[in-house]
């Protein structure tokens, strides 16, 4: 059975079932904001933060973003962060320019949606195509040591739990 989340109290399905702790995190390919790919997931020589969103041109979403950058600012270059969604890089560079995100890579899954993988695609609805709202921290192994599928797309996920998952592996 898929997990659901909801959109004002609307259930939605997912395209399967997102990963859980100790799940091995596979290494996804995504599109920068500058068009280039990147690979998030898998072993890293540190710790990764993957923060997927419905679209950065949502309020909730680019609040989300900026609250990730600002709270990342403490970590310096100790995580590799990764907010991902299926917004074209056009619109990543015009939120990017517009909030002063810095300090985490801005991606989307456009072009290959590898975040299927995660059980993160949005399956039914309007937002059908879409990311949901969740948050992933992966070991430098690359298991999954925390993760948040948040329940109502139109909330803000658990930052003080996301982030102190991320020192933990500090």
């Amino acid at each position: 059975m898929a997990a659901t989340v909801t959109l004002k109290g609307n259930p939605f399905a997912l395209a399967g079932m997102p990963l859980q702790v100790g799940a091995t995190a596979p290494q996804v390919c995504l599109v920068q904001r500058d068009n280039q790919e990147v690979f998030v997931g898998g072993p890293s020589d540190k710790p990764q933060l993957l923060i997927t969103v419905p679209s950065l041109d949502t309020p909730v979403c680019a609040t989300e973003a900026k609250k990730f950058s600002e709270a990342l600012k403490a970590f310096q270059e100790q995580v590799r962060a990764a907010v991902v969604s299926m917004d074209l890089p056009f619109a990543q560079n015009r939120y990017c320019e517009s909030y002063k995100v810095e300090g985490l890579i801005i991606a989307s899954d456009y072009r290959y949606r590898d975040l299927e993988k995660y059980g993160v695609v949005i399956a039914e609805g309007p937002l059908k195509g879409l990311l949901a709202r969740a948050v992933f921290v992966i070991d430098k192994s690359g298991k999954v040591a925390y993760t948040e599928l948040v329940p109502e797309i139109s909330q803000e996920p658990n930052y003080e739990a996301a982030l102190e998952a991320v020192k933990a592996l500090l």
